[in-house]
């Protein structure tokens, strides 16, 4: 009798992981991240000078990740006082620490202060004044990087553009120059520079190559108008990983090498000092470092138009397709090998019409008790986890040289509802 060969992850059995630690379960391969940050790193930091790699940690963000992000020697981005608390919690290097979000509050900036985070990426005149008034009332100067919206569209989901000419994110152009004038005539900030991000999951550089040679021309207006020298400048990150076949991932050089070309040239040119480069990609760093396992439960045929396969997840655990259409790719764990007889439509749990996380995937004759595992899955599912209808958020497991570790443990329906008086 033949063996039926189970799929596997980080050099572990899924359907081992799916047996001993339950379902939904989000799965992460340590080795797998490591690399992605060498990658990064070799292409940027390694290779230029005054160049440093921020891990944007809303993508997936647990106390093992921050472990490993401290080991590689790479800063983190946070954009919440929950993202910060846990920086803080682990004793996070402050300088190596940049503070994003378009709607920071009080209590936010007084604990990125009290922190002494690097940088505070700014994004409106208004949260500039507020800064420099809570800087004031605890004597301290601290730095900060102006957020542009260079009005630029990029060839992604609508929901993950973020540079357009409407967008929440940044200074519009229009305004900038006014502001940053203002800026440098508050006493509590000092202006290090400006940052750009231009939307999430993109496969040209179009955008890229566009927004920095917009920021460019600014940083040379801002020289000759204010004699400001740009000290810092972060090219954000956006760069896509696959999903699907035909996502056309390229390599993080890709991107960088034209960009920082760019701005070599256009500084020597214009005689302008040459910032120090930042860079802060979250996806790239663990999409493909992750999966996520699921049981199937009920199989529902309707004639003639589809078959229903459900799981015990969905929207709770992988908000992405619900939010933009996203796609993925997957398998029944426990059937690698059998031959693909039917095609059906994944279906979560939850009492929406939307918790649809695949179309059509072809499967072998499913049953209950088999494992789904749902591959890319390491960004953005973990940090949207939510409990509609009461779910339980799943388990994270960690794995290194082929062993698993609880990294995460599951909530249980207590915790969901401990709050309540």
């Amino acid at each position: 009798m033949v063996k039926i060969m189970n799929y596997f992850f980080g050099n572990c059995d899924t359907t081992e992981l799916a047996k001993k630690f339950s379902t939904p379960l989000y799965v992460m391969d340590e080795t797998a991240i490591i690399n992605n940050i060498r990658k990064l790193k070799g292409s940027f930091d390694d290779k230029y000078d005054n160049a440093k790699t921020f891990y944007a940690s809303k993508a997936f963000l647990t106390k093992d990740m921050l472990k490993i992000a401290m080991e590689e020697n790479i800063g983190v981005d946070v954009a919440s006082g929950g993202e910060l608390y846990l920086a803080r919690a682990m004793n996070y290097p402050p300088d190596d620490i940049m503070y994003h979000g378009n709607g920071k509050t009080i209590q936010e900036i007084e604990e990125g202060i009290d922190y002494n985070v690097g940088r505070f990426v700014v994004d409106s005149l208004d949260e500039i004044l507020m800064l420099d008034k809570i800087a004031e009332q605890k004597n301290k100067l601290q730095k900060i990087i102006i957020r542009i919206s260079p009005g630029v569209d990029s060839d992604t989901h609508k929901y993950i553009q973020t540079a357009g000419k409407d967008s929440k994110f940044g200074v519009p152009l229009q305004k900038v120059h006014e502001i940053v004038e203002k800026t440098l005539s508050l006493e509590n900030v000092k202006l290090m520079g400006f940052h750009f991000h231009i939307g999430s999951q993109l496969f040209n550089n179009n955008a890229h190559l566009k927004a920095t040679e917009i920021t460019l021309n600014l940083i040379k207006d801002f020289k000759e108008k204010f004699n400001f020298d740009t000290l810092d400048l972060d090219l954000g990150g956006g760069f896509g990983v696959k999903y699907v076949e035909g996502d056309d991932e390229k390599e993080p050089s890709y991107f960088l090498d034209p960009m920082v070309e760019l701005i070599k040239k256009f500084t020597t040119e214009n005689n302008l000092v040459l910032p120090h480069l930042y860079i802060e990609p979250g996806r790239y760093v663990v999409a493909n470092a992750g999966i996520t396992l699921y049981t199937i439960g009920s199989i529902k045929e309707i004639p003639n138009i589809r078959t229903y396969a459900s799981i015990d997840g969905g929207m709770t655990d992988n908000m992405r397709v619900a939010l933009y259409q996203a796609k993925y790719e997957a398998v029944i764990a426990n059937k690698l090998d059998d031959e693909k007889t039917q095609k059906v439509t994944i279906a979560g749990k939850c009492c929406e019409s939307s918790d649809i996380l695949i179309k059509d995937l072809e499967v072998p004759e499913l049953e209950w008790g088999d494992i789904l595992a749902v591959k890319t899955t390491g960004a953005y599912h973990h940090s949207l986890a939510n409990n509609y209808n009461k779910n339980a958020l799943p388990a994270v497991v960690m794995l290194k040289d082929g062993v698993a570790r609880l990294s995460v443990e599951r909530q249980s329906y207590e915790d969901i509802y401990k709050n309540q008086l």
